[in-house]
């Protein structure tokens, strides 16, 4: 018996997905439609997809939107504040590298702070007093919110003058 080894083997060229005979496009409709009728030419449906013209609109701005715009400023730390910690450090003999490094931030938060160009945080501020070992002044809250604090906590629970949270009062 011969075996024969390509007897299972089909050679010949293969054309995936496109006929072996060249049409010319049509350029009309009426040449368009006969190819459809013939079924050699199918059309697809496209619906609207998601389209961006929303960002194009610039007349959706309204009037409460324009007036918002000017009041979006981030407080600033106060030049009092800026300068205190500026002497404060300065009394210390220390740079702000080395105070940075004491309260575990970064060089630039001090200098941003002592420019008066950072974002007040009492957290940082705190850990600066406490490390410089003096009173920093703080920004100016809204009138009446330390009023309402003082008599939500003035004596706490009948105590004798001792308020909530923290060491006695010095007098």
């Amino acid at each position: 018996s011969s075996f024969n080894v390509g007897s299972g083997q089909d050679w010949d060229d293969v054309n995936v997905g496109r006929s072996t005979v060249a049409r010319p496009k049509p350029k009309t409709n009426a040449g368009i439609s006969s190819l459809k009728r013939a079924g050699l030419m199918t059309s697809e449906i496209r619906y609207s997809t998601g389209s961006n013209k929303s960002a194009h609109s610039a007349t959706t701005m309204s009037a409460r939107k324009l007036e918002e715009t000017d009041q979006l400023k981030h407080d600033k730390v106060d030049r009092s504040l800026s300068k205190a910690i500026q002497q404060a450090r300065m009394a210390k003999k220390m740079t702000q590298k080395e105070l940075a490094t004491a309260i575990n931030e970064k060089p630039q938060v001090i200098a941003q702070y002592e420019n008066g160009k950072a974002i007040p945080n009492g957290q940082l501020i705190v850990k600066i007093e406490r490390k410089l070992g003096c009173k920093l002044p703080r920004s100016k809250k809204p009138a009446g919110g330390v009023a309402a604090k003082k008599t939500a906590t003035g004596t706490a629970g009948g105590r004798g003058g001792t308020t909530r949270g923290g060491p006695a009062k010095r007098r």
